[in-house]
Order: C-alpha cells, then sequence, then structure tokens
C-alpha cells in the first residue's frame, strides 16, 4: 500500500466527501497542495462505453485556451523545406534519418513527435520505441502533417492528446496549480467538451460518468457531473 505525506493526510481530511461543482474542486486542489514544486493539474474521467468493443475507444486531441504551462519539448521527422519550417516554427529537434537512428539508441527526452507524410515510412522502423511511450506520430491527432509550421505551434501552445485506457478512464493535463481558478475551469469545461465530442455512436446513456479534479501529488476531488449533461 502506497504510503502518503503530511501534506496528503491533511489534504485529506478537509477534502469534500459529497460530488461538488467544478468551480469547488479547483479551489480545493489550489488550496491544498500535494508538494511544494507547481504541480501540474489534471483531470480524470470514467466514460459510459463497453471497454470489450474496439469500436468505442476514445481518442482525440483538444487545444486548451490558456495552455498546459508545460515547456512542451517537440521534435520533428522531416526534411528539406519541411525540415525548415518545423525549425522556424520552434521545433525543439528537427531531423530525419539522423534524428530516428537517435531515437533508436534510447533517447526519447521529448513530449510530442511530428512527421511529414513521406518521413512516416522510416518512423515507422521505430514504433516499437514510440508507441508504448505514446509519442508516435498519429495522423488522428494531427501530429502526421506536411503543415509542420502550424503543428510545431499547436503543440506548443496548450494542444494535448486524450485517449481512453483499457479500463475507460481518461485522464488529461489541464494546466498547473498556479493558474488562476477560472482559467483552469474553463480548460477543464473545454476538455470534457472535446472528450463528449468523440462519444462512440453505440456508447449508450450517460457518457461522462465520473470526474475528478487533482493535483500531483495532491488528493482528488469529485465532481459533479451532471452540470455537463
Amino acid at each position: 500500500m502506497a504510503k502518503h505525506g503530511k501534506r496528503y493526510i491533511d489534504a485529506q481530511k478537509k477534502a469534500p466527501t459529497t460530488l461538488v461543482s467544478l468551480e469547488e474542486a479547483v479551489a480545493f486542489v489550489k488550496a491544498n497542495a500535494g508538494a511544494k514544486f507547481d504541480e501540474t493539474v489534471e483531470a480524470a474521467m470514467h466514460l459510459g462505453v463497453d471497454i470489450k468493443k474496439s469500436d468505442q475507444t476514445v481518442r482525440g486531441t483538444v487545444t486548451l485556451p490558456h495552455g498546459t504551462g508545460k515547456n512542451v519539448r517537440v521534435i520533428v521527422f522531416a526534411a528539406g523545406t519541411h525540415a525548415d519550417e518545423a525549425k522556424a516554427a520552434g521545433a525543439d529537434e528537427v531531423g530525419y534519418e539522423d534524428l530516428i537512428e537517435k531515437i533508436k539508441n534510447g533517447w526519447t527526452d521529448f513530449d510530442v513527435a511530428i512527421s511529414t507524410t513521406d518521413a512516416m515510412k522510416e518512423v515507422r522502423k521505430i514504433a516499437r520505441v514510440l508507441g508504448p511511450r505514446g509519442l508516435m506520430p498519429n495522423p488522428k491527432t494531427g501530429t502526421v502533417t506536411d503543415d509542420v509550421a502550424n503543428a510545431v505551434k499547436a503543440s506548443k501552445g496548450g494542444k494535448v492528446d486524450f485517449r481512453m485506457d483499457r479500463t475507460g478512464n481518461v485522464c488529461v493535463m489541464c494546466g498547473k496549480r498556479s493558474f488562476d481558478e477560472s482559467k483552469l475551469v474553463e480548460n477543464i469545461r473545454v476538455i470534457v467538451d472535446a472528450i463528449k465530442a468523440e462519444r462512440p455512436a453505440g456508447a449508450k446513456g450517460i457518457f461522462v460518468r465520473t470526474l475528478t479534479v487533482s493535483s500531483t501529488m495532491g488528493v482528488g476531488v469529485h465532481v459533479l457531473v451532471k452540470e455537463f449533461e
């Protein structure tokens, strides 16, 4: 069983025992730090889907109006003019075969990988490295594109991916604890709307079953989801 520190235990004693509004949940998370550093705030949802059916997997992207507060490290697999465009847009590293070889040798110090359509034929060779880490470029998330400049700017500017796990849960970064309450609330509302927009046709009943807001090392607070219906 995991052992919690004094901060967590103290916050747990004060945590709401009933469902609260999103505004109340965010206010509690901000007021009860789980660590001394500026923690990431996350929104976790349990979805009303049949996890046994592959056509009910939920996945997509959303651009947060107030960003994530994180310095996102972006690499781009590209050559020629596309490589120049990626560098000009602020990509942290740009390359093609040389970059692929670097990753083969164990380097994964980045958060987002973008690839041009032509480069994907070689990038697929490192799918075993990128895939398990959630870093494999994918057309569905806008990371396989020839418009690399806008893709880099979007990733740097607050675009985040979300993907349901095998138990029907989705957890999405929604900012930092230092953000104003109103900014965190707006980011979370945008996230919930984006996930609801990806509702599978076969999903029945209430789609967003539960919503919990927490910080990296803090206590989770359960939100009344009826306000999002």
